[in-house]
């Protein structure tokens, strides 16, 4: 590929990533959507390529279509609950997160959400909500009308409405009441931890049968205390905590002996903890860890 073309592609892969990353909630299988545009841009016509932004857009959409049929079927067979990868977004990984909506399009709950969603709904509601993309140009991207691409998107919209939590404002407040969470954990604070949930608090745990983590949710202020309580003290000799900027919002990295364990990022509701999601699974934190370590 020329160098001049190869540069240009460049200057999409950050914003080619964000699409991928939202579409899959994989960030290995996103990196390698946006490599395999790369491929298909090499030996691409680039005389008959109008709009090249445009052009890689609708590649990676279509790759990631085809990625989503085959993780479908293998989240149907996997150990405990599923979670996506989680990804540093406080260097831009994922593009701008200005604004509340921004920072919800790329949260844990949310992609979470979009699980619900068929493909193509979901390939339909993320160039809609968190690219703004006209329903003229998801038809292109898609090759559907516009009246099937309006039907798609309402569909998605009524089918993540109802669970959609809105990100609370206040992101300094909710770093502290992270601290706050974890120093009565590691005390043995019961009460003092309690304190910081929510009455219906829910505790999500992603070790896919590869590292020790609650298969089914905890739900209760006293259930998930308990539970955060007794974890840290089976397994929490020798383990560090640090804050960083995942998904748009305050989380907790552990490590021990250097080496990292897991992430966890938190929901909030009224001033508390309203939700805590935890990736463990060491095939997902490849990623993030690269991240970190190049902080």
């Amino acid at each position: 590929m020329p160098a001049p073309l190869a540069d240009e592609f460049e200057s999409h892969r950050s914003r080619l990533f964000g699409l991928a990353y939202r579409l899959l909630g994989s960030a290995q299988e996103a990196e390698d959507a946006v490599q395999d545009a790369f491929l298909r841009l090499s030996g691409a016509d680039r005389a008959a390529i109008e709009r090249l932004g445009a052009w890689l857009a609708k590649v990676v959409t279509n790759l990631c279509l085809n990625r989503l049929t085959s993780a479908r079927a293998r989240r149907e067979t996997y150990v405990g609950a599923w979670l996506p990868e989680p990804v540093v977004t406080s260097g831009g990984a994922l593009g701008p997160l200005e604004s509340a909506e921004q920072r919800d399009s790329v949260s844990m709950a949310f992609l979470v959400l979009l699980e619900r969603l068929t493909p193509v709904e979901r390939a339909v509601y993320v160039l809609r909500e968190a690219f703004s993309y006209s329903h003229r140009e998801i038809a292109g991207v898609l090759d559907v009308s516009e009246a099937y691409s309006r039907q798609l998107h309402r569909r998605a919209a009524r089918a993540v409405a109802e669970d959609r939590a809105r990100f609370e404002s206040a992101p300094a407040r909710h770093e502290e009441l992270v601290g706050s969470f974890i120093a009565a954990a590691r005390d043995g604070d019961l009460a003092g931890l309690e304190r910081l949930l929510s009455e219906d608090v829910t505790w999500w745990g992603d070790g896919g049968g590869k590292a020790t983590a609650a298969r089914r949710p905890i739900v209760g202020r006293d259930k998930v205390a308990r539970f955060l309580i007794g974890g840290i003290e089976t397994f929490g000799a020798g383990m560090e905590f640090s804050f960083a900027e995942v998904n748009g919002a305050p989380a907790l990295v552990s490590r021990v002996d250097g080496a990292l364990t897991g992430v966890a990022t938190f929901e909030f509701a009224g001033g508390r903890v309203a939700g805590v999601r935890a990736v463990v699974n060491p095939d997902k934190l490849g990623y993030v860890e690269r991240q970190l370590s190049a902080a």
